[in-house]
């Protein structure tokens, strides 16, 4: 059974569609790149996924044991973001903020699963450091262990290397690569970068004028690839 059925969907902004009839599912396992040409909904289909909006029709389904809120969620980074005055510890600790539920304290447990996290993206050292002090692939770094504190099952990534160097986006890369295949996270990852949403991801769902979902090879074959390969978008609406 898959973790996420995504039928007949319609998405957008106080009842203006901007996206509709998205059909698509993903199973434990899996790496989604959600692809397509600037404004064409990618962030906003990950919003409505995530039930920060609320789609105009269709349904989304979570299954396999998978619920809404064990959901690990990195967003693109606002400069507000970029200058949060927190340190790297308190920021990933909060990744267990649903786990706690009203809980007024975060339990031994959750502050050990805090600093394996922490381990696992190799930022231990920054622990006392503050947020905003540290460069853009160290702040993507601890907002990927705070997501992965959230969740062992599915992970969220709206645009997880932009604005990092050619060196930190490989790297960036690598750990997702790492988490999928080792960790067994199940990816959906929003990417301009079509070249590596092609060497990375085993489905592809492109959205806009032209649909495709499907496996990553039979993507590279099809006509809304032929049409969109080798181009690059900004952020998108």
């Amino acid at each position: 059974m898959p973790q996420l059925t995504i039928e007949n969907l319609s998405l957008g902004y106080e009842g203006q569609v901007i996206l509709s009839d998205v059909n698509f599912s993903v199973s434990a396992g899996d790496y989604l790149c959600i692809v397509g040409e600037n404004g064409s909904g990618k962030s906003t289909l990950m919003k409505t996924i995530l039930g920060l909006q609320k789609q105009i029709d269709g349904s989304i389904t979570f299954g396999d044991g998978l619920s809404a809120n064990e959901i690990g969620y990195l967003p693109q980074q606002t400069a507000a973001q970029k200058d949060f005055p927190a340190t790297v510890w308190e920021i990933v600790l909060s990744g267990c903020q649903a786990r706690a539920g009203l809980r007024p304290f975060y339990s031994r447990a959750e502050k050990q699963l805090a600093k394996e996290n922490m381990e696992k993206m190799g930022i231990t050292q920054f622990a006392g450091r503050c947020y905003r002090a540290l460069s853009g692939g160290q702040q993507q770094r601890v907002l990927l262990a705070r997501a992965l504190c959230a969740t062992r099952k599915i992970l969220l990534l709206d645009e997880p290397v932009s604005g990092l160097d050619p060196k930190v986006t490989q790297e960036m890369y690598q750990l997702i690569e790492e988490l999928n295949h080792k960790e067994h996270v199940t990816i959906i990852m929003i990417s301009h970068d079509i070249s590596a949403a092609v060497r990375y991801a085993s489905h592809i769902l492109h959205v806009g004028h032209e649909m495709f979902f499907g496996p990553t090879a039979e993507y590279i074959r099809s006509a809304a690839a032929r049409r969109f390969l080798g181009t690059e978008g900004g952020e998108d609406a």
